[in-house]
């Protein structure tokens, strides 16, 4: 499959895993999940059509593992980033001291006043490297990597998880735990 056609499929799926099931009436279960012979079914009734190996080759070769099966293989799921509401069931964990977010350099003012909120999400996502910050941020606009003091957030109660993609989340993050690099 060719990288513009695996890209779709990922789209598509991001659609209906993540935000919007019910544009093909597909059904997630509490925590996410779908049956995969629903969604290649419901998905082909709509007029995206892919098959079984193209949906594995999604799933395996997605450079930021957004997608998850369950250990059959007869379900799928978003592994995070949803805005609908789920329950992933992410099991806390104590985060490096430092942790990065990458955001457009126009939303630094807000930001920098209100802090890092899940707004329509359920967590903020903060990745490990500065890297991965920086190629966030270049998906919204001209790209501004923030600093975040993780060790001193998590001493002071914040929880902390990690999703089977390994981003960290976190409910939010206060103005008094950011840096600008």
């Amino acid at each position: 499959m060719d990288e513009k056609r695996r890209t779709r499929i990922s789209k598509f799926l991001s659609l209906v895993l993540r935000h919007k099931p019910e544009t093909i009436n597909l059904v997630l279960d509490e925590n996410g999940w779908a049956a995969v012979a629903d969604l290649l079914a419901k998905s082909a009734q709509c007029g995206s059509i892919f098959t079984y190996e193209e949906l594995t080759e999604v799933v395996a070769t997605n450079d930021k593992k957004r997608f998850s099966f369950d250990q059959s293989k007869t379900k799928i799921r978003a592994n995070q980033g949803h805005s609908i509401r789920v329950e992933i069931g992410f099991e806390e964990k104590i985060p490096p001291p430092v942790l990065y977010h990458g955001t457009a350099e126009r939303n630094l003012g807000s930001i920098l006043e209100t802090g890092l909120e899940k707004r329509a999400r359920h967590h903020v996502h903060l990745s490990r490297d500065e890297e991965t910050a920086q190629a966030v941020g270049r998906r919204h606009g001209k790209p501004a990597i923030l600093r975040i003091d993780a060790a001193r957030m998590a001493a002071q109660g914040y929880k902390f998880y990690i999703s089977a993609n390994e981003v960290w989340l976190v409910e939010r993050v206060a103005p008094e735990f950011l840096e600008v690099l």
